[in-house]
């Protein structure tokens, strides 16, 4: 979801000058709230938040209705309820979105093999080799444009240039359902008088260090002497800064993109102080990660935590690891140590685990001992018996009596629906 709320949109022209370009970013509007929409008509028009109604959980996403009122995503549902108290929480359904996402995928590969998904609604799409199929970037915008909204029934906004990053500029500043054209030879032109928080890539934290050297612009990051920007944001990022203000980038629409990283996280119904129950919820976190690391041949290379306190104060801790990984329970005891190395202990509303620096399994050099290998035989045997009683029957015995990971301890019982099937030592 993008920060704008519709003000201050730029739009193109049908006919515009794209000369110079062949890069689209293609974004699609308010996405969740949109495909909302289109399965209940009746909420067209209305300030709509999605996530949980129960105002613990955060906005996933927002109609550009309650964007209006200042509604963000990752804004805790009950404060978004208090700046649009008129407001309709609706619940996400992903596998809804997800349907949708692969019927507009489709449509962006019948215009051009070279497809890269940044997420489930947006894309880069590089058409300089089917210019004879379909016209030039301008004319292939408006027809990828009318074909989403006729064969999907959802809005989207184009940005067309010549590079990846000032395509992904002009997409949001187009927002919402619009299009603008950026010719290679007005790019500078373009990017001037743009924030620096405005550039695909800078953060609050780089964002606010520019801006505290009088960095405001992006010509006054094109302008700045390097040793200026290094002391700002580091030599690596300065010079990756200035090129893109310069208007270059190299970086080529990649069609096939390895996962930089698998996490699961949860929201606790109530804030929870117990430690035991937090180290609980972290091992079955880390033990759904190795799951999805193994399934999809991955191994992690890092392991990262992510803890949110009762203030929503945020803490997040990253270690590497030796060897790379796809065991859940070696996963699981690094998310400990880095949970064990935290100084604050206040009541914590999210727990998440995170596997990062991935790699392709057996990608690396064979070790001539493996430490894991009676873990990765143990694991493996789960995930097996998971294929066949169905998961969320099966489950470790450290897991059982410590909680469901949702604040309320769980204890089982001898009815059907307290049989969790096999549990595993």
């Amino acid at each position: 979801m993008g920060r704008g709320d519709g003000s201050g949109r730029m739009v193109s022209p049908e006919g515009a000058d794209d000369s110079g370009t062949g890069i689209l970013h293609v974004d699609m509007d308010a996405f969740y709230a949109s495909v909302e929409v289109l399965h209940d008509p009746s909420l067209r028009g209305l300030p709509l938040i999605i996530g949980a109604p129960d105002g613990r959980s955060v906005v996933s996403s927002a109609s550009y209705e309650a964007r209006r009122f200042g509604v963000r995503s990752a804004m805790p549902v009950s404060q978004a309820l208090r700046l649009c108290p008129t407001a309709r929480v609706v619940p996400p359904d992903f596998r809804r979105y997800q349907a949708v996402s692969q019927q507009v995928m489709t449509i962006f590969e019948s215009i051009t093999p070279l497809v890269e998904p940044l997420s489930i609604d947006e894309a880069f799409l590089d058409v300089r080799g089917v210019r004879r199929l379909w016209g030039s970037p301008g004319e292939i915008a408006v027809l990828l444009r009318r074909r989403v909204r006729d064969e999907v029934g959802i809005t989207c906004s184009v940005g067309v240039a010549a590079t990846k990053h000032v395509a992904k500029m002009a997409s949001t500043i187009s927002k919402p359902d619009g299009m603008l054209i950026v010719p290679a030879a007005r790019t500078r032109e373009f990017l001037d008088p743009r924030p620096v928080s405005a550039m695909w890539g800078v953060g609050p934290k780089a964002a606010e260090a520019l801006q505290r050297r009088g960095i405001r612009l992006v010509k006054d990051l094109r302008e700045s002497p390097p040793e200026a920007l290094e002391r700002a944001v580091g030599a690596a990022l300065a010079s990756r800064l200035q090129q893109l203000a310069r208007g270059q980038d190299a970086r080529a629409v990649e069609t096939h993109r390895a996962e930089k990283s698998i996490g699961h996280e949860e929201t606790f119904d109530r804030d929870i102080g117990d430690l035991e129950l937090l180290r609980s919820e972290l091992l079955r976190l880390a033990d759904r990660v190795g799951v999805r690391l193994r399934s999809s041949g991955w191994q992690a290379g890092a392991v990262s935590i992510k803890i949110r306190f009762a203030d929503f104060t945020t803490l997040s801790r990253t270690l590497s690891l030796t060897e790379p990984t796809d065991v859940g329970q070696r996963i699981g005891d690094t998310a400990l140590t880095l949970f064990g190395q935290l100084d604050r202990r206040d009541p914590v509303r999210l727990v998440g685990v995170r596997a990062e620096k991935l790699r392709e399994a057996g990608s690396g050099a064979l070790a001539l001992w493996d430490d894991d290998a009676d873990r990765r035989r143990l694991e493996g045997t789960l995930d097996d018996a998971r294929a066949r009683f169905g998961v969320g029957m099966v489950t470790r015995a450290r897991h059982i009596g410590r909680g469901d990971g949702r604040g309320a301890p769980q204890r089982p019982n001898s009815g059907a629906e307290g049989n969790q099937g096999p549990v595993v030592e």
